[in-house]
């Protein structure tokens, strides 16, 4: 099997796991994203929300393990290699936006910061499992 295609299923795998992990999320914040959109005369979301969502999800996944995959070789060891992946993509992808949205007026703090330390656990779970089920050819 082509390394690639390695790459993009374990890829799923982990987008799959944060999708997961965003549906576990819901009871916790109950409707405070509600209530943060309906302050700015927003409805709550709907379901090609949910989809994109859900497509945000699965390619945050393959991005995860193909900087897994392209990390490997120079940290060598899968768990730390899975965490440094892990960090690197949540800062730029999901740390500095959330933030974003906070100075902006658009967020809440609390939902913010619950929506950050989610987003950290939830790359980090994936990360973690994707490099446990990525295996490099020896040939």
């Amino acid at each position: 099997m082509f390394r690639e295609t390695k790459i993009f299923k374990m890829g799923l795998i982990a987008g799959i796991i944060i999708c997961i992990s965003a549906v576990t999320m819901v009871p916790v914040v109950g409707n405070q994203m509600d209530e943060a959109l309906a302050k700015f005369n927003l409805p709550p979301l709907s379901l090609s929300a949910m989809i994109f969502f859900l497509f945000v999800s699965l390619s945050l996944g393959v991005t995860l393990m193909w900087l897994y995959a392209t990390m490997l070789p120079r940290f060598k060891y899968r768990k730390r290699t899975a965490v440094i992946a892990a960090i690197v993509l949540w800062f730029p992808g999901n740390c500095l936006p959330n933030l974003a949205n906070v100075f902006y007026g658009f967020m809440p703090v609390g939902l913010t910061v619950i929506g950050i330390v989610w987003g950290l656990g939830e790359l980090l779970i994936a990360g973690l499992i994707g490099s446990l089920l990525y295996k490099e050819n020896s040939n």
